[in-house]
């Protein structure tokens, strides 16, 4: 055994000192890496470059670590100098060892903690900042406990690295005992003068100390990252941060949420405006609509920028060009260089994900962003909406506990709490299953009845925007193909795109006959219109549900078709028909037809042909 422990000492002392160090500087400079906002991150070889001076200790001999430092704080280099002018001596002191040990350890807090934070869900961020939270917010309520984890084994590695630290250290150091002489040289000065025994001592020591820092690492990644960590303390915490008290009583006494919506009604008289543009890997984001308190339903296919335009509009990303005015205020203008920050937007955003913070409770979530309402009143409001939201009894639940409607049920709720002037709907119940979607539908119904601000829907299904919306704006590769009430889009889509977005799957190409007479080319008949026929008719088309059975041929637009094969749901059929002969094959059809099962058992027990009548009154003439 070691007769003088002092080594052990200072390497203890060292070790932690570095510690606490790496552990600022590292988060620090994860932090600044990843950046605050997506206008503020480092991209490209700029990143690249700061990303290898940070992690270049990692890879340099430690010898050669020590080397540049005693170059950069030696005597004769210019820091070296101005420090000896003020009277300070690094080199040869324990803060010289202090010093070293950061160094090398330094570069793993900052990657660790880096890989940390970038596994945080970016859409959590996004959703903190939409409901008004500043950076530091962020950082401390939301980024922090997601990464405590990852950054609690920086912590641990950092110090292990710290306390084995030999090379480094005896370059800019020294070897002075009780000062600078750490566990590592001790091992390398006791193993040179043939003290075999005590340098093993020492060595059995550092393995332990090596095989502690797994053992912690291993243990503290063990925790589930779908489950946060829950414990009485942290709950307790956020409380307090929250409601001002360590215990929250949830007790619904008032109709705020709803006295909320009558003080938006008489402040405000809801308008947006958006022209914007931005350019897109795959296309040109070109929109212009308005909107008012009625909701307005945004239609389109996959990919077609109807997330890009809410996230311009809510502030998560920036246009090219433009200008978004809601209610009077300017929140997004290239000419004057106006661009609202998100936090300060006031706008609410229910995420397709629905993005709730999986470390805060229901009550939590619902009051992250009531930051102008003091503390101790928040309960209250938090109690009326979950009562609003039918979820009286969840409020000290975590996200995960909930089922996918109760999730969005508290999404919706944390979003009207901060009582925004306009909502932002993206494909909220595309996640749900078919029960679930029905109930939470009709409480969105319900709830934006009462809601007097803006109402943007986000949807590809058309039959969500029908019910919900009483206006329609369809989207098409980044630009708007149509903007009017429902039944119009419906009944009188505008183009052939716009007939495809809204679910017609019945087209033709069309050729004048006459003033009311339309030859559909590629069902091989002539149709009776009944209005007259347009000059710039490309198309003609007809809805499933629209084509109906004559049991005679003598009906005007009526042609004899067999059925090539059907298709079934629970309540209807879909009858793909061939016009004017049998068809060759199950693909060989003209028509999709959806009649009710109802029907189709007594179409079933007619002879072939079927009598398949087009009503002039529903077939719609479209431009190319």
């Amino acid at each position: 055994m070691p007769e003088d422990l002092s080594p052990l000492w200072v390497s203890m002392r060292t070790a932690i000192a570095a510690t606490l160090l790496t552990f600022g500087l590292g988060i620090w400079a994860a932090r600044w890496v990843m950046g605050n906002t997506t206008r503020l991150r480092l991209r490209g070889w700029v990143r690249g470059l700061v990303d290898g001076l940070f992690a270049l200790p990692l890879v340099l001999p430690p010898t050669v670590t020590g080397f540049l430092l005693l170059l950069l704080l030696g005597r004769n280099s210019p820091v070296g100098q101005g420090l000896a002018a003020l009277g300070i001596s690094v080199v040869f002191t324990w803060a010289a060892a202090v010093l070293a040990a950061t160094v090398v350890s330094f570069p793993l807090m900052y990657r660790t903690t880096l890989a940390a934070l970038e596994q945080v869900d970016s859409t959590i961020i996004s959703a903190a900042r939409t409901l008004g939270a500043p950076e530091g917010q962020i950082f401390w309520q939301i980024l922090l406990p997601l990464s405590g984890s990852g950054i609690l084994a920086g912590t641990i590695l950092s110090f292990a690295r710290a306390i084995g630290e030999f090379g480094a250290t005896l370059m800019v150091g020294g070897s002075i005992l009780g000062v600078t002489q750490t566990v590592p040289i001790a091992i390398f000065f006791a193993a040179e003068s043939g003290q075999m025994g005590v340098a093993l001592a020492w060595v059995l020591l550092m393995v332990a100390v090596s095989l502690g820092a797994i053992a912690s690492i291993n243990l503290s990644s063990s925790r589930s990252p779908s489950k946060p960590l829950q414990s009485r303390w942290r709950r307790q915490g956020f409380n307090l941060v929250y409601f001002g008290s360590f215990k929250l009583d949830i007790t619904p006494v008032a109709t705020v949420a709803k006295r909320d919506f009558e003080e938006a009604k008489l402040a405000i008289s809801p308008n947006l405006t958006v022209n914007i543009e931005r350019s897109l890997s795959t296309f040109q984001l070109s929109v212009r609509f308005s909107a008012d308190y009625q909701p307005l339903g945004i239609l389109g296919a996959s990919g077609a920028g109807k997330s890009q335009t809410l996230r311009c509009i809510s502030g998560l990303e920036t246009p090219d060009s433009g200008q978004i005015v809601l209610n009077g205020r300017v929140l997004f203008d290239s000419q004057t260089g106006v661009n609202v920050a998100a936090c300060d937007r006031k706008i609410g955003v229910v995420f397709q994900n629905y993005a709730l913070f999986p470390h805060l409770t229901v009550a939590q979530n619902i009051a992250f962003g009531m930051q102008t309402i003091p503390r101790r009143q928040r309960a209250t409001r938090v109690a009326d909406y979950l009562a609003m939201m039918e979820l009286v009894g969840w409020g000290d639940r975590y996200p995960h506990q909930l089922s996918g409607g109760q999730q969005q049920r508290v999404a919706l709720a944390r979003a009207l709490a901060i009582q925004p002037e306009i909502l932002l709907l993206d494909e909220p119940l595309s996640a749900l299953d078919t029960y679930l979607r029905s109930q939470i539908e009709k409480l969105l119904i319900q709830t934006l009845k009462d809601y007097s601000g803006v109402t943007l829907f986000v949807t590809h299904k058309l039959e969500e925007a029908y019910r919900i919306c009483p206006n329609l704006l369809v989207l098409s590769e980044g630009k708007v193909l149509a903007n009017d009430r429902k039944e119009q889009i419906f009944r009188y889509p505008s183009t052939f795109a716009v007939a495809q977005v809204t679910e017609c799957k019945n087209f033709s190409q069309a050729a004048w006959v006459g003033d009311r007479q339309i030859a559909a080319v590629d069902w091989n008949c002539q149709l009776a219109i009944a209005s007259p026929v347009p000059p710039d008719t490309r198309w003609i088309g007809v809805r499933a549900h629209h084509i109906q059975f004559s049991k005679t041929p003598d009906a005007v637009n009526t042609f004899p078709g067999w059925v090539a094969m059907t298709g079934e749901t629970q309540h209807r059929i879909t009858l793909y028909i061939k016009l004017h002969q049998r068809p060759t094959s199950a693909q060989d059809y003209d028509l999709q037809a959806e009649v009710y099962r109802e029907k189709w058992e007594g179409l079933k027990r007619q002879s072939s042909p079927l009598y398949v009548q087009l009503d002039p009154a529903y077939l719609m003439l479209m431009p190319g």
